[in-house]
């Protein structure tokens, strides 16, 4: 078994699926650790081609010899329930002004795709903190 690199950063970026570019925010965050940037764009876009559209969070991990791993996490509740109220952004005020609504079949859905993720034992729990993002967001869940 080869030696274990050593890591030195880890960080992550939320970047659009299949569009990724060199041009900030990529190239600063991977020039200033000495990753080879077009490697990264390269590898990061051919893996999120079948997401277009959506924003893909990836943590990348540097390690001393300047070389990268990456783990793709699934899009933020706030975009995947944006896309499910069917509304451009969040109110300003979520408490006095409400943008959208969502059905419960929604909130469900939106839950199993962030089930990766998210820190919750079962479906219910987390279909309890998506609700309380789409509340922040001005969003209510109907039943």
């Amino acid at each position: 078994m080869p030696p274990k690199k050593k890591l030195v950063k880890t960080f992550t970026l939320q970047l659009p699926g299949g569009q990724a570019t060199p041009a900030p925010p990529v190239g600063p965050a991977l020039g200033q650790h000495g990753v080879n940037i077009m490697e990264f764009v390269k590898a990061y876009n051919a893996q999120t081609e079948s997401m277009r559209g959506d924003i893909i969070p990836a943590q990348i991990s540097v390690y001393e010899d300047r070389t990268f791993t990456f783990i793709l996490k699934t899009p933020p509740a706030a975009r995947l329930l944006l896309k499910a109220a069917g509304v451009p952004k969040g109110s300003g005020v979520p408490q006095k002004d409400k943008v959208g609504s969502i059905t419960k079949a929604q909130l469900r859905e939106v839950a199993e795709k962030k089930m990766s993720d998210l820190n919750a034992n079962d479906i219910e729990q987390a279909e309890k903190i998506i609700a309380g993002t789409a509340r922040s967001m001005g969003i209510t869940v109907k039943d």
